[in-house]
């Protein structure tokens, strides 16, 4: 479940603790967690519910202004859900993205490795990001020859691992990612001499 921008602000001040998707099949679950930009939200309620159900307060705690406005961002055919959450905790990819020790790094390596078993693509993605920091999606993903909606969701696997974060638009390597980096463009030398 995305949010936009300033939803996300509203999420973080407080002010928006309800969300309207339409869903052939929920992405979240009642006591779930959701891992924001803005930190962990707690899913407290999901529940089908009909646009006749919905008034004014719903709207503003959804970050309309209006229950008309929100409406007219309903349209479609699958059903109508209502998502309650509340804001739990911190984002704790802000933690791993400053975290740049070499037993981190080595972790998230072996991780990387495993993300490439089938068919190696970190590197490609993370590079890509470094040489292009606030280039868009669909931009990012043409130059790898891929499709926009997978190359994000492998973006996000990155983000997780805290070796990325997203900008107002397009990406930027963390201190992490760039740690990461750095450690992958060093000599088999120098790294043997680091750990040794």
């Amino acid at each position: 479940m995305l949010f936009k921008a300033p939803v996300l602000t509203a999420i973080a001040e407080g002010q928006v603790t309800l969300a309207f998707r339409r869903w052939r099949k929920p992405t979240v679950r009642t006591g779930g967690t959701l891992t924001t930009p803005v930190g962990v939200l707690a899913i407290e309620a999901v529940d089908i519910v009909t646009p006749d159900s919905i008034d004014e307060a719903q709207a503003r705690a959804a970050g309309y202004a209006s229950r008309a406005a929100l409406l007219a961002d309903l349209t479609g055919e699958p059903p109508l859900y209502r998502i309650a959450f509340r804001r739990a905790a911190d984002d704790p990819r802000k933690a791993l993205r400053l975290d740049t020790s070499d037993t981190r790094l080595e972790a998230v390596e072996m991780r990387l490795a495993r993300l490439d078993a089938k068919a190696p693509w970190t590197a490609k993605v993370l590079d890509l990001i470094a040489e292009n920091p606030g280039l868009r999606a669909p931009d990012l993903a043409a130059r790898l020859g891929r499709e926009t909606l997978p190359f994000k969701a492998d973006v996000r696997k990155l983000k997780a691992l805290g070796l990325t974060e997203s900008l107002e638009v397009g990406y930027r390597l963390s201190p992490h990612g760039q740690a990461l980096l750095a450690r992958r463009l060093q000599p088999r030398s120098a790294k043997a001499n680091a750990q040794g």
